[in-house]
Order: C-alpha cells, then structure tokens, then sequence
C-alpha cells in the first residue's frame, strides 16, 4: 500500500534533493497567438526488424501499423513539440536524436521536445550505443536498424514541418478523467515474510494465486486533455498507467490494446488526432485481467476504448489563457549492482542467449552515458490548470501519484517512457524489496528523489 505523504512534505523532500537543473523558461502567451498543429507518421518496422530489442522473435507480419503522432505548439515561446511513438522503446542517444530532428523541423531546441514511447512489445527497442558495442563484440546481435531508424527521423521531421505551415489558431482546452475497469494492477503484489517480492504478476498470468490478488496501488483513472480551434477539438491526448502488452513476442508487429482503442476512436473522430501515452506504469500491467489470449486483447481493447469516450464526454471546452513550457534536467547515479566491467563481460560472451548479452549490452551504454554526464530530461506543457508532465523510461506509478498531490488544484495527465535509458526507474522504497524490476533498473535508489525534485520544479512553476 502506498503510503500517503502529505504535499508540504513531498515539496520539502523534493527541494532538498540536488544534481538538478531547471532551464527553458516557459513564457505565457496572449490566447490569440498561440497555434497547435498536429502530426503523424508511420514508424512500422520492415519485416526482419528485431522486436523488443531483439531478443523475442522479428518482426514476421504487421497485424496494425505503428505511428508516431503528436503536435506542435506555436506562440508560447519557442514552438513546442509533444510526441508518442508506438516502440518500446528509444534509449540514450537515439532518445537525444528524436528530439534533436523534431526540434530542428519545427525550428525550436531539444529540450522543448517531449518524445514518449508507448511501450508495446512487437515494436522496436533502439538503442545505437549498445548496438555499437554488439558490433563490436561479433556475434552478429542486433536491436536496431540504422536506416530504418533514420528514415523514421526524417519522415518526422518532415511530418513536423508540415504540420507547422498549417498551424491552427489554439483557443480552447478541456480536460476530463474516467474510470478505466479490469484493465490494470500492480504487478507487485505478493510479498513473502521479509518484505521482498516472491512472484510477479506480469502483463499476463494465468496463475490463480496471484490473479486473486487485490489490484493493488494503480492509478484507475484515464486522463484526456483536448485542444480546440473554435469550435472543433483538433488534438486530444489520453493518458492511463498500465503496460500496454496483451500478447506479443510471435513477431506480429501491434500497437496492441492502447493503440488499436486509439484507432478506433480515430475512426470515428477522423477530424482530431488522438494521440495515446502511457502513464507511470513501471510496476503496472494488465495480468490480473489478461491471460494472454487474443479475446483477451479484444476485451482489453474495449475497456480502454470505453474509458476513451465516457471522459470524452465530459470535456468542457475553456477559453486559452495561457501556455507555458519548462524543462529540468539532471545526471542519475548507475545502479551500484552493476559496473562497466561486468556489463561488458557478459555482452562479450557468446555463450549467453541474445537476452543476456543485449540486455547487458544496454546497461553498458547507459553507464558510459552517466560517465559523460549526458542528462535526463523531464518537462511540462502548462496550458490554464491543466500540465502534461512527460518522465523517462518505465517509472512506477508512484511518481505519477505523487505528482498529482504535489500539484493539487490542477489536472496533471502524466506520460512516462520517454528517454529509455535508465530502464525501470523504482521508488527508493521498492529497491529493498527486489523483484524484477529492480533487478533490471539501470539507476541507482537515489533516483527517487533526483525525480522528485525535477517534478516539483515543473509543477511549482505552473
């Protein structure tokens, strides 16, 4: 159970943390001059692309498209650039070199580009540095292709730059929440008599024991933020915490559950872009409702879809009055389980599965990344009383939670599973504790607070 922190306290800790930085003031803006334009392009990779990384198998068909759809924000500053990319996941460098080609097209600076995965598994999960570094080892692994990945930077930026030269006057904002039901629960549920996790309940199970388990500490609710011109919603963003996999890993490339919801209320909105972003899900899935079977995609699909429109129906469109960006950035300290040595040892040896040496391989890019004190980015898009807080790699919907408190009076839609490279980020709390996650979190425990501190800063300045 999560233990409830009042916000005076929850400010003091965060303010007390170090090793960050706010930059990129966010300026207000009068209503007539700020312009949003919308996006989209298709990101689905060719077949015989690897798959989550490369160690489940390639991609064989494509059973739905993957797409990278977002919008462009004009008039609050520097144009702002908000995306959701259905991958698994965009790691280090080609997490800096998303934002970088972004930001380029739409004539602004990476640290006013938000670039977060959806998370599905039959999608790519690209990180160069390791892929150099699996070159480099012999072996022929590989988790990425390097003109595949480049041909989706510049079909985005082309897709950014004209979306830009049809920018639409921005002048209302809605926000609305509903209940999502039998969709999502904490995966860490089942403790033994030491406080540490005995079993996982994963994104699907079939274990009764831990199906009958309570769902444990989530966040229920599906957020939606939708952007008008007069009278028309143009964009709408939804947000829900919960890993996004029904069943994957036969190589038939999905944008699974969320994204096939996503697709149908396209459909039937085909004048809005909606666009999906998976919350704080790190210690999230979908097993306490899903066996892993194809109805069991569908009925999940349904669930997420329905949530979708009944906070659709609820938005009440308000006047602009005011947008604002704001961007923090700091170094994380590596897990201390882990050393470049060890990571390189085992990426190096061919007698590893693929999983042994890939995984590996990544956390070796990440410690040379912390090395070159290369910083993580978070930021916030402040539009009247309601923020788009966008985190890293697959934080545990504690921060989410907290965030919400922090920022009390105000509507924070919270999107994870931008810059990939710290893998799992844990509570401080959750590291004692072990289990999966923590054992494959690339950042250390003093993360929590490093976080938090980065979140106060964006929301104390709403």
């Amino acid at each position: 159970m999560i233990r409830r922190i009042s916000r005076r306290r929850l400010l003091q800790n965060a303010c007390a943390a170090s090793g960050a930085g706010l930059f990129s003031p966010g300026l207000t803006a009068a209503p007539e001059g700020l312009r949003i334009a919308p996006f989209r392009f298709d990101v689905t990779p060719p077949a015989g692309h690897p798959l989550c990384g490369g160690w489940i198998t390639p991609a064989v068909d494509v059973e739905d498209a993957l797409e990278a759809i977002g919008f462009v924000l004009l008039g609050a500053g520097a144009p702002v650039v908000v995306c959701a990319v259905d991958w698994t996941g965009i790691l280090n460098e080609a997490h800096i070199a998303w934002r970088g080609a972004l930001a380029e097209a739409a004539g602004t600076t990476p640290e006013r580009v938000a670039v977060q995965c959806v998370h599905q598994h039959d999608a790519p999960f690209v990180c160069p540095e390791s892929q150099r570094l699996l070159d480099e080892a012999g072996g022929g692994l590989v988790n990425m292709d390097r003109a595949f990945f480049q041909d989706c930077l510049r079909r985005g930026a082309e897709a950014v730059r004209a979306a830009a030269a049809r920018a639409r006057p921005l002048t209302h904002i809605a926000s609305a929440a509903a209940r999502v039901s039998q969709v999502a629960g904490n995966r860490r549920v089942l403790l033994d008599a030491s406080g540490r996790v005995a079993k996982m309940r994963g994104s699907s199970c079939r274990d009764p024991e831990l199906i009958a388990l309570p769902e444990g500490v989530i966040d229920p609710m599906l957020r939606t933020a939708a952007f008008y011109s007069g009278g028309e919603k143009v964009a709408a963003c939804h947000y829900y915490a919960c890993h996004p996999m029904s069943h994957y890993g036969k190589g038939h490339v999905s944008s699974d559950f969320p994204g096939l919801a996503r697709k149908r209320l396209q459909t039937e909105e085909p004048g809005c872009a909606h666009i999906y972003f998976t919350g704080a899900a790190g210690n999230i899935g979908a097993g306490k409702y899903n066996d892993g079977s194809p109805e069991a995609r569908v009925a999940l699909t349904a669930r997420v879809y329905e949530a979708m429109t009944a906070a659709g129906r609820e938005l009440k469109p308000e006047p602009v009055r005011a947008a604002a960006w704001r961007a923090h950035e700091f170094v994380p300290e590596v897990n201390p389980a882990f050393t470049l040595e060890s990571e390189t040892a085992l990426y190096r040896n061919e007698k590893n599965a693929p999983a042994n040496r890939i995984r590996p391989a990544m956390r070796a890019a990440w410690i040379r990344r912390v090395e070159k004190r290369v910083p993580l980015v978070l930021s916030a898009l402040h539009v009247n009383a309601v923020t788009l807080l966008h985190l890293p790699a697959e934080s545990f919907v504690e921060y989410q939670l907290r965030a919400q408190e922090l920022a009390e009076g105000r509507f924070v839609a919270t999107a994870a599973y931008g810059d990939g490279g710290p893998w799992y980020i844990p509570t401080a709390a959750a590291f004692p504790q072990g289990g999966y996650e923590v054992s494959v979190a690339n950042c250390a425990p003093s993360m929590d607070p490093a976080m938090m501190a980065g979140i106060a800063e964006l929301l104390r300045a709403a």
